[in-house]
């Protein structure tokens, strides 16, 4: 057993499909109004899917991003939308806390 697809709620198709692209270097494999697929742009990976969500309350989910250079990653994703949620972190944290362009929370770990 294996995870095939992380399927991701967001409010705007389109513009998930543009932020998350460009995030994780993933291509768009299929989109319609209300759902995508991302598949990486170059060897294998978990496909991220999108679907379109009504709800305004928080997703029960979040991603952790793995980076090599945090820092250079998270003015990256920055730069593409992301912004940073205020977040009570532990002195030793490995991690920052972005949301996406929907709001929807992500973490970039430093490995």
């Amino acid at each position: 057993m294996k995870i095939g697809s992380i399927v991701w709620g967001v409010s705007d198709i389109h513009r998930a499909v543009v932020f998350w692209s460009e995030a994780l270097h993933y291509v768009c494999k299929y989109e319609s109004d209300d759902w995508a697929m991302l598949v990486p742009y170059e060897g294998d990976g978990i496909q991220l899917s999108l679907a379109l969500v009504t709800s305004p309350k928080a997703r029960r989910h979040h991603m952790d991003l793995f980076a090599e250079d945090q820092q250079a990653e998270v003015e990256r994703l920055l730069a593409l939308g992301a912004s940073r949620k205020v977040w009570n972190y532990p002195e030793d944290a490995d991690y920052v806390v972005l949301q996406d362009p929907d709001g929807n929370p992500f973490c970039v770990v430093q490995i």
